[in-house]
């Protein structure tokens, strides 16, 4: 009989923890649920990329990255990005937190599953350019929700719009681009607007 493992267990948690624990929300958001929207959009600028310019990427295990991206956070919570960035020192720390916590959760599983899941689990263990994506599906993430909460009339998501305006451009690539063209404007508008 194998020995009971406690890692899908403390994955279901993920819903518990909030994201923008700092800021008033009129739609709250937990991990679980940021988590497979970056999957998806991750998804989504994989194939733009590989369809429109000239990627050679695997959306699937894109997907997957996305899905895990934050799994840490079972184990730490949620830093809001201001505290997490607010210097280099705090930033550096943090890191060791997130590497120690992915460690964390990756010895929950059996040993013989371990190789299948460090990618997945282990930041920087995947292929760079897989990251990137995933990376840059989180930025756009982040900027959707200002855009849902600005368009429902939550002035409080001004100043992260403006600051993930500015991350957006530093970060630009084709497929972003037109990801933001494409899809980015329905998040502004109402139900009926986009049925």
């Amino acid at each position: 009989m194998p020995e009971h493992s406690h890692f899908f267990a403390h994955l279901a948690r993920m819903k518990l923890i909030q994201r923008w624990p700092l800021m008033r929300s009129i739609s709250t958001e937990n991990v679980s649920e940021h988590s497979l929207q970056v999957a998806f959009v991750a998804h989504a600028l994989a194939l733009i990329k590989n369809r429109k310019f000239d990627g050679q990427l695997n959306p699937e295990r894109i997907a997957l990255l996305g899905m895990y991206h934050d799994t840490s956070e079972v184990l730490t919570g949620d830093m809001p990005t201001p505290i997490k960035y607010y210097n280099p020192e705090i930033a550096k720390e943090y890191k060791k937190i997130e590497a120690a916590a992915e460690k964390k959760l990756l010895s929950m599983l059996p040993e013989e599953f371990h190789q299948d899941f460090a990618p997945y689990l282990i930041s920087h263990s995947g292929y760079p350019e897989d990251l990137a994506i995933v990376k840059q599906a989180d930025t756009i993430c982040a900027y959707l929700k200002c855009l849902e909460e600005l368009s429902a009339g939550n002035h409080e998501y001004e100043l992260a719009k403006k600051r993930l305006d500015v991350t957006l451009k530093e970060r630009q690539t084709p497929e972003m681009e037109y990801f933001l063209e494409v899809f980015a404007p329905s998040f502004e508008l109402s139900l009926d607007e986009i049925s």
